[in-house]
């Protein structure tokens, strides 16, 4: 099927899911830590089954981002999110360690034979990784707003991120990344208001010592893949991202590419119930089976 009859069975069916979505409310999860290679991690999940979908975080924000939409995802899904070393509740790392082995060993530590992947920017990079890396634990792949290993980021995008965390007060940090265009775009201040919330409960999201070790960059290795894939952009998102996208939807056989208008990089503190809405179809057409209960 091509890239843009995907998309447009996507909107329809996003069209009849969103007229008939009931309110519903957040299924209670089993919170814990597991240990990985000298370190830890806090991971949530709801939902059983063999198969799960796991939520993976941006490079800003830990895994509370994913507040707006992880009651409906714990209503369809066995479903795991978790913070990444340093983030949220996880410790930060006390030597360098790859990332994609971090969440093979959570994976294994929680029997999941088999994963649907939904990650974000950077989470998005780590995921191409693990995909290259792990890919028979993969059955599905969401990347949005992608990053990607070895691409080669514009001087507006690297001065962007330099600016952006050039003060030593935790608080300018803060308020960098909530006045970030790129990440909310303009008019979506309930969205931004969240991103301060979160941020300030957990500033070591912008403070700690990242040591991921270097992966070999993804492209051209990713056109090796065969799994269902599918890149969310926002329409407001940054043009290095934008081109992430675009590159992965012509390098990834059968990939699938959606532009959500009127929002930016972090797309599911704007707009939940659309991004859940376009997930929950994309897995639901590929065959990824519901969880089996909360």
């Amino acid at each position: 099927m091509k890239t843009s009859t995907v998309a447009v069975v996507l909107i329809v069916f996003l069209s009849a899911w969103l007229t008939s979505a009931q309110t519903s409310s957040p299924t209670t999860p089993h919170r814990a830590f597991v240990d990985v290679d000298g370190s830890q991690l806090y991971y949530e999940e709801c939902g059983v089954g063999a198969k799960a979908v796991v939520l993976l975080h941006d490079g800003v924000v830990n895994s509370a981002v994913w507040d707006d939409v992880w009651p409906a995802f714990c209503k369809d899904f066995h479903t795991i999110r978790y913070d990444r070393r340093g983030y949220g509740r996880s410790p930060a790392t006390k030597k360098p360690y790859y990332e994609a082995d971090d969440l093979a060993s959570l994976l294994h530590d929680r029997k999941t034979s088999s994963a649907a992947i939904v990650a974000s920017s950077h989470g998005g990079e780590v995921a191409l990784e693990f995909a290259l890396r792990y890919s028979s634990y993969l059955s599905d792949l969401v990347v949005v707003g992608p990053e990607a290993t070895g691409f080669p980021y514009s001087e507006h995008f690297l001065m962007r991120e330099y600016n952006n965390q050039q003060s030593k007060k935790v608080q300018d940090l803060i308020q960098a990344s909530v006045q970030d265009q790129y990440l909310i775009v303009p008019g979506h201040d309930a969205a931004r208001k969240r991103l301060r919330e979160i941020l300030t409960a957990a500033p070591q999201d912008l403070t700690h010592n990242d040591m991921p070790l270097p992966e070999p960059s993804i492209f051209p290795q990713v056109k090796e893949l065969r799994i269902p894939t599918l890149v969310l952009i926002g329409s407001g998102d940054i043009a290095d991202n934008q081109a992430v996208a675009g590159g992965l939807v012509v390098t990834i056989q059968g990939a699938a590419r959606v532009v959500v208008p009127d929002a930016g990089h972090l797309m599911y503190l704007e707009k939940p119930e659309q991004f859940f809405g376009l997930v929950n179809i994309f897995l639901t057409l590929h065959g990824f089976q519901a969880s089996s209960g909360g």
